[in-house]
């Protein structure tokens, strides 16, 4: 995946319709929680079984709302100048810390309860 070419993409879709001044943080997190809601309810009244074999249209429907999703992530991340690989790297440095292996391998707890029930 080319982030950049992506981003380059966004931005010029974004310059040709002057819509500069609507993607503030505040308006692309609102609208990111919108489309997390759409992909959200595709899967919202499935079973698991259902859930991972869509149909191919309602998997169409599901990549066009990743998309979205993403789109505007990125977005977001252009605003406010996060390099997003950056952050998922620096994000699981953390989460390893967090969830050690050797509490952590098949278990689903939080990280609080995850130490404790060793």
């Amino acid at each position: 995946m080319n982030i950049e070419r992506i981003e380059q993409r966004i931005q010029k879709f974004s310059d040709d319709r002057n819509w500069e001044s609507f993607h503030n943080p505040k308006n692309l997190v609102m609208a990111l929680t919108g489309e997390v809601g759409e992909l959200n309810e595709i899967f919202q009244w499935l079973n698991f079984e259902e859930s991972q074999n869509l149909p191919d249209d309602v998997l169409e429907h599901t990549k066009e709302e990743v998309a979205d999703v993403a789109i505007y992530l990125l977005r977001l991340c252009m605003k406010l100048d996060i390099n997003l690989e950056d952050a998922i790297m620096n994000k699981m440095t953390k989460n390893e810390a967090k969830y050690p292996v050797e509490t952590s391998k098949g278990g689903k707890k939080k990280y609080s309860k995850s130490r404790e029930d060793k």
